[in-house]
């Protein structure tokens, strides 16, 4: 992963570390069930921006330095990983 992505992943993973905390003390404090699934989403939905630019990464790193690569295995496992990763976050 590049410095400037880990850095920005690193950043936005601690607010979302933030909005967890917050969504537990909401649920201590009773709050309104709908005030916390809409901050559930909002946590959800920057975990999604994460998995994006861990994604974007390596695409634009790992996956393009295999195809560039000799190696049909290297290029046939690179290409199955990748669409079962993306099978998963879409299951």
């Amino acid at each position: 992963m590049h410095d400037l992505t880990k850095s920005s992943c690193i950043q936005r993973l601690n607010r979302i570390e933030g909005q967890v905390r917050g969504l537990a003390r909401m649920v201590e404090e009773g709050r309104y069930c709908i005030d916390i699934v809409t901050q559930l989403a909002a946590a959800r939905a920057a975990l999604r921006r994460v998995e994006q630019e861990v994604l974007r990464d390596h695409i634009g790193h790992c996956v393009r330095e295999a195809m560039q690569s000799e190696d049909a295995r290297t290029q046939d496992r690179t290409i199955q990983e990748l669409i079962d990763v993306l099978a998963r976050s879409r299951g």
